[in-house]
């Protein structure tokens, strides 16, 4: 019978697969793309600056969840936002992943990510909605400062990316204010296409 530090140690080493899990945007140098473990390391430094701005929210909390939260990418792989079908599946993948990997962790540890995780998901306490936000405001920036490289690949238009980051709002007034400033400097530098008609005409 596994003892809780055997436990423990084989979620260490599985958590390590999250640094083979690649995503869609870009480093900043624009050299390849990141992997999840390099996104939730970004995303927890980026909250311990930003989130203590925001009052009434345990940057702790924030910061735990931010950790935490990609974990079932391992299983479930990253799903990309503008992935309509993709989208549409993730929960089910997701939900499965995370039974079985926060379930190799002790009971108590098991039960804590688990309740990190599904408050994320949620998006219902002013946690939550700060860490959401944030998981939408880094890849902008990543784009942003790639010259728009990954939507560009994905042939992704101005209106896309206001319908999915819109929840930004809800983690800070001010910085989604930052991003919808640097979605129309995208547009008007070319790195972001606006929205066609149907005739496919701007």
């Amino acid at each position: 019978m596994k003892t809780d530090l055997n436990k423990q140690i084989d979620f260490i080493l599985e958590i390590d697969k999250l640094k083979q899990v690649k995503r869609r945007s870009y480093l900043i140098n624009e050299a390849r793309t990141e992997n999840t473990a390099e996104h939730s390391w970004h995303i927890a430094v980026a909250a311990m600056l930003l989130a203590p701005s925001k009052e009434g929210v345990d940057v702790f909390q924030v910061i735990k969840m931010l950790l935490i939260h990609d974990i079932v990418e391992i299983d479930a792989g990253d799903t990309f936002l503008y992935d309509e079908a993709g989208t549409a599946a993730k929960e089910e993948r997701e939900i499965k992943a995370a039974d079985r990997l926060f379930n190799l962790l002790p009971d108590q540890q098991a039960q804590e990510f688990r309740d990190l995780w599904d408050e994320f998901e949620e998006r219902a306490t002013p946690e939550a909605k700060f860490a959401r936000g944030l998981d939408r405001f880094m890849p902008l920036l990543h784009n942003y400062f790639t010259q728009g490289k990954t939507w560009q690949e994905h042939g992704i238009t101005e209106d896309k990316v206001y319908k999915h980051n819109k929840i930004i709002d809800d983690a800070s007034p001010e910085l989604w204010q930052q991003a919808q400033s640097l979605i129309r400097s995208a547009v008007d530098k070319g790195y972001l296409d606006e929205a066609k008609n149907e005739s496919g005409h701007e």
